[in-house]
């Protein structure tokens, strides 16, 4: 009878395997071929060179600036978007009127096209008609004003930045709010009948009891930044000067553009161990935190 049900669970999970083998595993395990080539597809000969694109990886400047690029995307992006996220998540945990509909308004961008928020902003940063331009404007900052945001070789990237915190709102508001109501109401209780005031109630309960939920937050939310490409595809093309010129719109270029698709697998490697890397520093740091707050 266990034998049946595991032949049965088995072909349960068989198209599921099937789909994965053939767009997932045998993608990497190819890309992981192709980088061991001088995969070129504009010529016919495509000869091995082992290592050869690594060692020429390692040199290049361009890349290491679009690595640079990436990690100072990354080093911003996240934790600022982690920080209003949770604002917003304390704002519309509150069960008055019309909370509910703002829930539904921040998480819009989530549900949205990233090709069609990559356009929008695009009009937002315009010099001269943009909606940044106009407000500035107004209040008065004309030496702000007229300023090209996406041309700028220095507010390029925090521009970028700034946007991706709007759009990566939603999800990690809701990840945040379902944290924040899985913390029992006893503690916040008890709390206030020793004199806690909001301050020390935060520090104390709710974000040691948040911690699990910002690991999360924190790991995807870095991933996903390593892995940034529509924005910079739409909106400034990894300019000006490079400076928006992330790691994965240089496996594009270099892939689609410069037809290395040997070169472009290489990079990939590189950027996927990057990730690994930061990744498990990232468990380290939060599963060490989690120990000295069990000791406490």
């Amino acid at each position: 009878m266990k034998r049946k049900h595991s032949k049965s669970g088995l072909w349960f999970i068989f198209p599921s395997f099937v789909h994965l083998s053939i767009f997932v595993l045998f993608p990497i395990v190819f890309a992981l071929f192709l980088s061991l080539h001088r995969w070129d597809v504009l010529k016919p000969d495509k000869p091995w060179v082992g290592l050869a694109n690594y060692i020429v990886l390692f040199h290049d400047p361009l890349f290491w600036n679009a690595m640079g690029n990436s990690l100072y995307y990354v080093a911003l992006s996240v934790p600022l978007g982690m920080i209003v996220a949770l604002g917003v998540a304390l704002l519309v945990q509150q069960n008055t009127r019309g909370m509910q509909a703002l829930r539904a308004i921040y998480y819009l961008p989530a549900v949205s096209s990233t090709v069609a928020i990559s356009m929008v902003w695009t009009f937002i940063y315009l010099p001269d008609h943009g909606m940044i331009d106009w407000m500035l404007r107004s209040m008065g900052m004309h030496q702000w004003a007229h300023t090209d945001w996406l041309e700028d070789p220095f507010w390029a990237m925090p521009a970028l930045i700034f946007m991706s915190i709007w759009t990566g709102l939603g999800p990690r508001m809701i990840l945040y709010l379902a944290g924040l109501t899985g913390i029992p109401n006893a503690l916040y209780e008890a709390a206030e009948i020793d004199g806690a005031g909001y301050w020390a109630t935060f520090r104390h309960i709710t974000l040691p009891l948040l911690l699990p939920t910002t690991f999360f937050i924190l790991v995807t939310s870095s991933i996903g930044a390593l892995q940034i490409f529509t924005p910079i595809y739409m909106m400034t093309k990894g300019g000006p000067m490079w400076k928006t010129d992330v790691v994965g719109y240089h496996i594009y270029t270099e892939a689609w553009r410069q037809f290395h698709m040997g070169m472009a697998s290489a990079q990939s490697y590189v950027l996927f161990l990057v990730i690994l890397v930061i990744t498990v520093i990232q468990f380290k740091m939060v599963s060490k935190g989690l120990e000295e707050y069990s000791l406490q």
